[in-house]
């Protein structure tokens, strides 16, 4: 399992998160069940490029001013609606020997042949599925075949993921994750549409021509 370490800082209430942000830090707050709330704060730069591994389902250690260390996931990340930077970040919690629940992305892996044989659109219905485990068991991704979609009448559903070692789901087994549907009708007429004005423009064309040719051997004689 692998832990990350973050460094950050107490924060001075009195000041508002805009001139926080405006100095380059984000403001942070750290909560959980038996645990006492704490307003924190951590340079811009340095989140991010943390956050480019961990996600939301990798533990942090949070190395708060150098004095308290503590195993937190990341719970909630708020972004700017105008820049889509960040601008608010909630970490809570964890403790290492209880069962936790969280989010874990889903990575599409493989070729449908719904899709290679029969001009299908792949679909899916989760990007992430949330799931049970303890922190040591988490994982950053979780694989998803779909060589398994044959046909339009083929489902991947929860139950039929392959789930490492540790880890069951927290939804309903019978939720569908991905399938692959028929490509629209308009698409096939406008195909078919485009294939007879071909078919018809070359016919007008040869008649053209025969026309012409006879037009020019009558004009011989």
């Amino acid at each position: 399992m692998e832990i990350l370490t973050l460094d950050v800082q107490t924060r001075d209430k009195s000041r508002d998160a805009k001139n926080l942000l405006r100095d380059s830090l984000i403001p942070l707050e750290y909560y959980g069940r038996g645990v006492d709330n704490q307003s924190l704060q951590v340079d811009y730069q340095t989140f991010r490029k943390l956050f480019r591994i961990s996600g939301t389902n990798t533990i942090i250690e949070l190395n708060i001013d150098d004095k308290q260390k503590t195993n937190v996931l990341a719970h909630r990340v708020d972004y700017d609606p105008i820049t889509d930077e960040f601008s608010h970040v909630d970490f809570i919690d964890v403790k290492m020997g209880e069962e936790l629940q969280t989010k874990i992305p889903l990575e599409f892996v493989g070729d449908a042949p719904a899709v290679r044989e029969l001009a299908g659109v792949f679909t899916h219905h989760m990007t992430e599925i949330e799931v049970k485990c303890l922190p040591r068991n988490l994982v950053h991704t979780i694989k998803v075949d779909i060589e398994s979609l044959v046909d339009f009448n083929s489902y991947i559903r929860v139950k039929d993921l392959v789930l490492p070692e540790g880890i069951s789901v927290a939804i309903d087994p019978e939720d569908v994750i991905a399938t692959v549907v028929p490509p629209r009708e308009e698409e096939v007429v406008e195909e078919g549409a485009e294939g007879a004005e071909a078919e018809g423009g070359a016919e007008k064309e040869a008649a053209s021509e025969e026309g012409g040719d006879k037009n020019e051997g009558e004009g011989k004689e």
